[in-house]
């Protein structure tokens, strides 16, 4: 009766006890998400000051058009987009770099804040609208208002949230995204580039984006199509320019993966086009540039202030300076790198010190050292535990010699299948591109865990024979199979 109770009792606690660790596992999964979409900037409380501008305008007014998750491939395919290939000829082109997460709102944010979505404090992920904050770092729109310029945005509605609206003078924003949209918030500009009242007008079109998500992505032909659809918009948007008075961007904020989806790191999500046409334009291929360069580069064509947080650089070999502007430009360009990284140092708590060199590439690489320090100080404080918690499990298995073999294989069969399920099976890439929700990915990998767990347990119970074994010798042996697969994949967080 005794040992009854106790078989029943050492059962109950297996069950319990994984019961425990999956909501635990669940538990930690969702505080990580929850992490990611929480995250701020060091700088998000003390910001980096606006310094001066020139003054200077090297253009009536700047367009920006922003085609959402247009690829570069695509925006080169002259059949498809017939008047970017035009435009391109005529003015400045550059392949455009960023960083993940290649989500629209981190884009949106480097694209105007000029910092990388570490730094720029906007979304580090998609938010609901409600959930969205607004920049607390120096932007380009509060930068033209500030100088006296009128500014205006005509598109989706993540842009009233995030841009502050006392530095946008007249705005349309809609929560469509589709071609319907486009039409509407293209109608909603045009009238505003016929008149000289406005000098920094976004455009934002989404239907690119929308074909990806919503219509098979950049295989299918109707990315294409949208694609071709948006090529129109930009061609009407143009027509209603001066480009030997006015200057207009067209940019995407990401790219797709062929299936389509964004999100992770993958060349073709971080790899943008970039065209720059009109007055103040010098016409060329410019190789490389990275997308934090893109607000002081408009910046420097409307005469305004550097963002305060930008990380990029005026890309002034584009453009038609005078010497005495471009002297002038270095100096606001030092001052305004200087206080980033003194502001940067501060903030994470290490020792502010001046690169050797005076480039946006020095200071850059002097907060990238800063930052690197930190993290190695926060690794080192933590480094002993680790290697407590990683050294501990050796002892158990040195005492288990028998069974360790059997183990270790399950183990092993475990971190295999669940790949082969994912990634064979299941079809997808190691990053977020795919991923269209939190809690699909949770449904997701709990799915498969549990797949991978089934078939790496039987290769247990069949190699240890546990079905011979006594009840309690059987639950430990479970058990100790449990622990090191978990050991095993907690190893790389160590």
């Amino acid at each position: 009766m005794i040992r009854k109770l106790v078989y029943i009792l050492q059962v109950s606690l297996i069950v319990v006890g994984s019961i425990i660790l999956a909501l635990g596992a669940i538990f930690w999964m969702a505080a990580m998400m929850d992490s990611l979409f929480s995250y701020r900037s060091p700088l998000a409380n003390n910001p980096p000051q606006p310094g001066e501008g020139s003054g200077v305008r090297s253009t009536r007014r700047v367009v920006f058009v922003l085609v959402d998750a247009l690829r570069e491939d695509t925006a080169l395919n002259n059949q498809v987009m017939p008047f970017l290939a035009q435009l391109r000829q005529q003015g400045a082109t550059a392949t455009m770099h960023s960083r993940p997460p290649s989500y629209s709102q981190p884009g949106y944010s480097t694209l105007l804040v000029g910092a990388w979505p570490d730094l720029n404090d906007g979304p580090a992920a998609n938010l609901e609208y409600e959930d969205i904050p607004t920049f607390t770092q120096d932007d380009l729109f509060s930068a033209a208002h500030r100088a006296g310029l009128k500014t205006a945005i005509s598109g989706y509605n993540w842009f009233d949230k995030l841009v502050p609206q006392e530095a946008v003078d007249v705005s349309f924003y809609t929560a469509g995204e589709d071609r319907l949209a486009d039409e509407q918030v293209v109608a909603a500009a045009i009238p505003w580039l016929q008149t000289d009242a406005y000098q920094l007008v976004l455009i934002h079109i989404d239907q690119v984006d929308y074909a990806g998500h919503h219509e098979g992505g950049p295989r299918d032909p109707r990315w294409d199509e949208a694609a071709r659809r948006a090529d129109d918009l930009i061609r009407q948007i143009a027509a209603a320019l001066d480009l030997s008075q006015d200057t207009v961007l067209v940019v995407s904020d990401h790219g797709q993966i062929d299936a389509g989806g964004h999100g992770g790191d993958e060349a073709l999500t971080l790899t943008e086009p970039f065209v720059l046409a009109g007055a103040g334009v010098i016409l060329g291929d410019y190789g490389d540039i990275n997308m934090v360069d893109v607000a002081p580069t408009l910046a420097t064509l409307l005469g305004v202030n550097l963002p305060g947080t930008s990380q990029g650089r005026p890309l002034a070999e584009m453009l038609e300076l005078i010497p005495e502007q471009a002297q002038a430009l270095q100096g606001r360009l030092t001052a305004q790198q200087g206080q980033l990284l003194e502001k940067y140092t501060q903030a994470i708590g290490q020792p502010f010190e001046l690169p050797a060199g005076t480039s946006v590439a020095a200071y850059q690489k002097a907060l990238e050292d800063a930052r690197s320090a930190r993290l190695l100080r926060e690794r080192l404080s933590r480094s002993f535990l680790a290697l407590i918690v990683a050294v501990l499990p050796l002892y158990w298995l040195l005492r288990s010699k028998s069974q360790v073999v059997w183990l270790v294989a399950g183990a092993f069969l475990y971190v295999l299948a669940f790949n082969v399920l994912y990634a064979v099976v299941g079809g997808h890439t190691y990053s977020l591109s795919w991923v269209s929700s939190a809690e699909e990915l949770m449904a997701y990998l709990a799915k498969i865990t549990l797949g991978a767990l089934t078939i790496s347990w039987a290769l247990v119970l069949l190699g240890l024979k546990l079905y011979r074994q006594s009840p309690s010798r059987a639950a430990g042996l479970v058990i100790g199979f449990i622990a090191l697969t978990i050991y095993a994949l907690a190893l790389p967080v160590l």
